[in-house]
């Protein structure tokens, strides 16, 4: 893409591209993600389990993205108790641009404490110097962010997206998938 700097002069630059991928559930529409596109069918499991829609992988029956349709589809085995109630309230957050947290996730927000760790400063260092050489999309357009899920200082799985809760969550979708619970 071209663009005019602040010279007048035009420039060669790379926009990371945003698409917008709604969640529906049992056919139920949920939310609508905007997101680079990369891992969807975990974006969209670790949205359900962060917001606490649905307690337990073995509760999901099929999972299909259909790009075309800019849509997931989400069917579990014996629907989502308390619809009405988890959907009833949206808070819209603030960061960089605005998200929607529901209310079964603010109700319990405080209810589980984090686990006590202790993390030294090298694999901090260490894992900092991972990011900044992993993080592709981001050194070629900007504007991204990414996470990744490490044991120590062992950088597992890397994920580059437009907000950093849809990099946290593919990365929870992840985990739920392969049975992880992230105590290590």
């Amino acid at each position: 893409m071209q663009a005019i700097d602040e010279h007048g002069e035009r420039r060669d630059v790379r926009v990371a591209g945003e698409r917008p991928l709604t969640l529906f559930v049992d056919g139920r529409e949920i939310v609508t993600l905007m997101t680079l596109g990369a891992y969807p069918e975990a974006l969209a499991l670790g949205y359900l389990r962060t917001q606490r829609f649905v307690e337990s992988v073995s509760e999901i029956a099929e999972v299909m993205v259909d790009w075309g349709r800019e849509r997931v589809d989400i069917n579990t085995r014996s629907g989502v108790a308390g619809w009405d109630e988890k959907l009833k309230r949206r808070t819209v957050t603030t960061g960089c641009g605005q998200g929607t947290v529901f209310s079964c996730t603010l109700d319990k927000l405080y209810q589980k404490p984090l686990p006590q760790a202790r993390l030294r400063q090298s694999v901090i260092y260490r894992l900092s110097e991972y990011l900044s050489g992993d993080n592709a999309i981001y050194r070629k357009a900007g504007a991204v962010h990414g996470c990744a899920l490490c044991r120590e200082d062992e950088p597992l799985l890397f994920v580059e997206n437009v907000g950093r809760h849809n990099a946290a969550d593919a990365i929870v979708g992840t985990m739920w998938l392969d049975g992880s619970e992230g105590g290590d």
